[in-house]
């Protein structure tokens, strides 16, 4: 294995927050007077709606107050001053130190404490030490491609989100990859705990608050993004913002952050930065079991308008959930596939492992010239870069659904879904979930039916390398471990076998189903 490339030394929370205040001071200059205002206003009317609904500290609201002042006052050094003030608190709240001393220690203790984690419950493996955690994590696609770009450039890895596990599981699974340490945003919310904020804070985490919607706080996380992936520092976000409420996998992804990595590649080429490529890396997470499914589809089937946008009671906010949810899932070969996808440019365009640009025939291009005007020189064009941006959005959405990999849980829940859907056609998703207990039977025979035509058509797309597949050959098989799996975390049975019928919990088959749904299979709903 090659060397294993590092990251540079992270700079004081002083110096982030300066960086962050002069990318403010930039954009404010271009702004006049009444722009200038209304992007104060807009801070004051979000945050005075936080602090109603979640509260807030009092330095924050003094804050606010100071901007409502400037605001008033009308002098524009005032505001400038007030927008700063702002800026600064908000870098100063995001940046958390990154520690290789604590890095080292984890990746040394973690396996060892899955271990017991896992024996825990099951003495005999403690004796025989057959227990291995990295076989429960299988990481695959294209590792060594990325690991050799990481060598000519920084890699900004953008998974798919299912749950607030997915973090630690990339951080363990990157490493057992050989590559380096990644920066990576976690909800404030799990700052909260003493021991996470110290770990967390120290393997590479920096703070995201959901809670805030402001612009001013927006535009400070892109800067943030931005200065993190100049120093060199590679990077992980989900840019399908929150995790999969539904089970999707993501369709619609958040172009603000996206669109940092192309200013962080322009800004390099412009100011001949050693090294200033940015290589965008997709990568999906696939996971017979969700720790969290059953509040989150709950959350995507309410009917009261909106979802919540954050779910802070759900399974991973009560430590024996996760404890038990830990257990059962690593006691599952192969029971977590992380898969890294074919690297791309910032464009779109995909990459080899010299990190050069290939055009549609594989031939080589060279990027910089999308971004050179005439005389050769790097121009920046807001409009030129949301399509650049889109483009990019658009490949790496094609390349979540060819790398997703279709698990027994997800077809088993399918073919359900499709038979009991089939036996209520004139009920969407909404009505269906909601059918009286006593009608949510479906015959064994038809699922299994239907399931044999699903993994069918499954390996028929994995052989034209339209997705990725971890299914037995037999629909009998495939539905058998889909139920021990169901029933070894969910307090809900998914499904659970009366006579020749199966009993399904629609809420959670919904969900799980839903990593289907987008492959042609003609999908009810």
């Amino acid at each position: 294995m090659a060397d294993r490339p590092s990251i540079l030394r992270p700079p004081r929370p002083d110096d982030v927050a300066a960086a962050l205040v002069a990318r403010h001071r930039a954009r404010v200059e271009r702004l006049d007077d009444r722009a200038l205002v209304e992007l104060l206003e807009d801070t004051i009317y979000h945050e005075h709606h936080r602090f109603e609904e979640y509260g807030g500290s009092d330095a924050e609201q003094r804050l606010v107050d100071q901007a409502t002042r400037a605001v008033l006052d009308g002098h524009r050094h005032v505001m400038e001053a007030s927008g700063e003030a702002i800026v600064r608190a908000y870098g100063l709240e995001v940046y958390r130190p990154f520690s290789h001393t604590a890095f080292k220690l984890a990746t040394r203790i973690l396996p060892g404490a899955l271990t017991r984690l896992v024996t825990a419950t099951d003495p005999p493996r403690l004796l025989t030490g057959d227990f291995d955690p990295s076989r429960r994590l299988k990481v695959q696609g294209a590792v060594d491609h990325v690991r050799a770009l990481a060598q000519h450039g920084t890699i900004l890895l953008v998974p798919t989100h299912l749950s607030n596990l997915d973090s630690p599981l990339l951080g363990f699974a990157l490493h057992m990859a050989g590559l380096p340490p990644f920066t990576y945003g976690a909800g404030l919310n799990l700052f909260d705990n003493p021991i996470m904020d110290f770990w967390l804070s120290r393997l590479g985490a920096y703070t995201v608050d959901r809670r805030k919607r402001n612009r001013l706080y927006k535009d400070s996380l892109k800067d943030y993004s931005v200065d993190v992936l100049r120093r060199r520092c590679h990077q992980i976000f989900f840019p399908g913002g929150t995790r999969s409420r539904s089970g999707l996998v993501e369709k619609s992804l958040k172009k603000g952050l996206l669109g940092t990595g192309l200013t962080a590649w322009q800004e390099g080429l412009r100011d001949g930065a050693d090294r200033p490529d940015v290589f965008v890396v997709p990568c999906t997470i696939s996971m017979h079991l969700v720790l969290e499914a059953e509040s989150l589809v709950d959350d995507a089937m309410a009917r009261n308008g909106r979802s919540r946008f954050i779910i802070d009671d759900d399974e991973f906010s009560r430590p024996r959930d996760v404890v038990s949810f830990t257990r059962q899932v690593l006691n599952l070969d192969e029971s977590v596939f992380v898969t890294l996808c074919e690297p791309m440019d910032v464009i779109g365009n995909p990459v080899d492992r010299q990190g050069r640009s290939l055009d549609p025939g594989g031939n080589p291009v060279d990027r910089r010239d999308y971004v050179r005007d005439a005389h050769g020189n790097v121009r920046s064009d807001p409009q030129r870069d949301r399509i650049f941006t889109q483009r990019l959005s658009e490949r790496m959405v094609q390349a979540y659904h060819r790398d997703n990999v279709v698990l027994s849980t997800h077809a088993a829940a399918f073919a359900t879904w499709q038979v009991f859907a089939g036996r209520h056609p004139n009920r969407d998703p909404y009505r269906l979930v909601r059918v009286d207990p006593q009608r949510r039977m479906v015959p064994l025979d038809e699922v299994l039916a239907e399931l044999e035509r699903v993994v069918a058509h499954v390996k028929r797309l994995s052989d034209a390398g339209r997705v990725r597949h971890g299914l037995a050959n037999t629909a009998e098989t495939v539905l058998a471990q889909a139920m021990r799996h169901f029933d070894s975390f969910h307090t809900r049975r998914a499904l659970a076998p009366v006579d020749r019928f199966l009993q399904l919990d629609p809420r959670l088959i919904y969900y799980y189903r839903n990593r289907l749904v987008g492959y042609g299979l003609g999908e009810h709903r």
